[in-house]
């Protein structure tokens, strides 16, 4: 069932109560190019009306007024009186119908996209992604069967993005419509015949890179946190805890007081890990080192609060999601350093720290709740420099060991 809109003035009767007669509908977004509006009537009862965009028609718009009436009187039925809600699902199914001409056979692409976002609720998922990725769907993609999708079409709809967004925001969309697709075929077979469509029109753009995946050397990691003492002591904490630790901010946020470990043995954090990836993680935390110095703060700012409260708070509360964001950029200003360096760059150059320090893959991975293969994918030119490093140490000289031969010779 496709995610219902909320309107302050359609809402209910009462609010609608107070709107003003006019013959221009009051319309609401539902969809990308598609709408929902009321038509008020204080004598019979207002009408609900559809609209959808017709690109490139002579007019852009064709609209619809939905049979019965709105619940404005009488309480909705939905056979003949219909709530704000209510009506929503019939513009859906008409506009579906404009575009394709008969009902959407089988579960929608707007229904997937449910279905996902449901089940990320369940798992603890961040559902921004899927909310982004209804955003840039277009009513004709949303009310399209998925059984029927093409991969010419979904691939269209991908170089339309690219006129609007950079490349690599492109692609973290159509991945996660592509986790939406998945996600349903693995529930239905019926869809799940239909993969190669979207494996195909989906596939990521090359050579995309992410705004963030910017390396910074230990000075300039080391100015970001001294820095950061100038916005207070909880901002500070925060940037300490990333800089060291690598984790990403909606890991950091979840430590309890609890997962600081200092009292027996070198200090550690217990790190909570991420809800990103496929399957359940059967291991919830992740043991992380830390230094003395980081460990006495965190215990300092810890002091007697229960074990199961946040380890890191912002002004007495918990950080909420994206919080830090804007702090962020005033910080780096403030540090004198690239406008594009975000908070995951104190990721990034972490998981290179280790690498460049001879800590074998699989280890940066687990410190950092990431896979080998993900380390190889994004920090392979890194990987590479540490390949190097590691296998230069171990390379024979000839000349040296001849003189070590000509040693051993000589005292025989």
């Amino acid at each position: 069932m496709a995610r219902k809109v909320r309107d302050r003035e359609l809402g209910d009767r009462a609010s609608r109560a107070k709107l003003k007669p006019r013959g221009k509908p009051y319309w609401r977004t539902l969809d990308q190019g598609v709408h929902i509006g009321y038509r008020k009537n204080p004598t019979a009862g207002g009408k609900w009306v559809g609209r959808v965009y017709q690109k490139g028609a002579a007019a852009p718009y064709l609209t619809h007024t939905l049979p019965g009436v709105a619940d404005d009187k009488a309480d909705a039925d939905n056979k003949t009186v219909f709530s704000f809600y209510q009506a929503q699902d019939q513009v859906r199914a008409w506009a579906a119908e404009q575009h394709h001409g008969v009902p959407a056979a089988g579960p929608t692409v707007s229904g997937a996209i449910d279905k996902y976002e449901a089940d990320l609720g369940v798992r603890g998922g961040d559902a921004g992604n899927v909310r982004r990725v209804r955003k840039h769907l277009p009513a004709a993609l949303l009310g399209r069967a998925v059984v029927e999708l093409q991969a010419d079409e979904l691939r269209s709809w991908r170089d339309g993005l690219t006129k609007s967004l950079a490349s690599a925001t492109v692609n973290r969309v159509i991945t996660v419509l592509a986790a939406a697709l998945n996600h349903l075929a693995d529930l239905d077979q019926r869809v799940a015949a239909n993969r190669p469509s979207w494996r195909s029109g989906l596939k990521a753009i090359a050579g995309a890179t992410r705004r963030h995946h910017v390396i910074l050397p230990n000075a300039a990691v080391a100015k970001l946190v001294e820095t950061a003492a100038e916005f207070g002591d909880d901002f500070h904490r925060l940037v300490w805890v990333e800089a060291e630790t690598g984790a990403r901010y909606s890991q950091v946020v979840k430590l309890a007081v609890k997962d600081l470990q200092d009292r027996r043995g070198p200090p550690r954090l217990q790190m909570p890990r991420s809800k990103k990836g496929r399957g359940e993680k059967l291991i919830s935390h992740v043991s992380t080192p830390i230094t003395t110095a980081l460990a006495a703060e965190l215990r300092r700012a810890a002091g007697g609060r229960p074990p199961t409260e946040p380890l890191l708070l912002h002004g007495g509360e918990p950080w909420k999601a994206a919080q830090h964001l804007q702090m962020f950029s005033r910080l780096v200003k403030a540090a004198g350093l690239d406008a594009t360096i975000t908070s995951y760059s104190l990721r990034h150059s972490s998981i290179c720290r280790q690498l460049l320090s001879g800590v074998p893959t699989r280890i940066v991975a687990v410190n950092h709740d990431t896979s080998t293969v993900m380390l190889e994918r994004v920090y392979s030119a890194h990987i590479g420099d540490h390949a190097d490093a590691l296998t230069r140490a171990a390379l024979l000289d000839v000349s040296a060991a001849a003189a070590e031969l000509t040693v051993i010779e000589g005292r025989q």
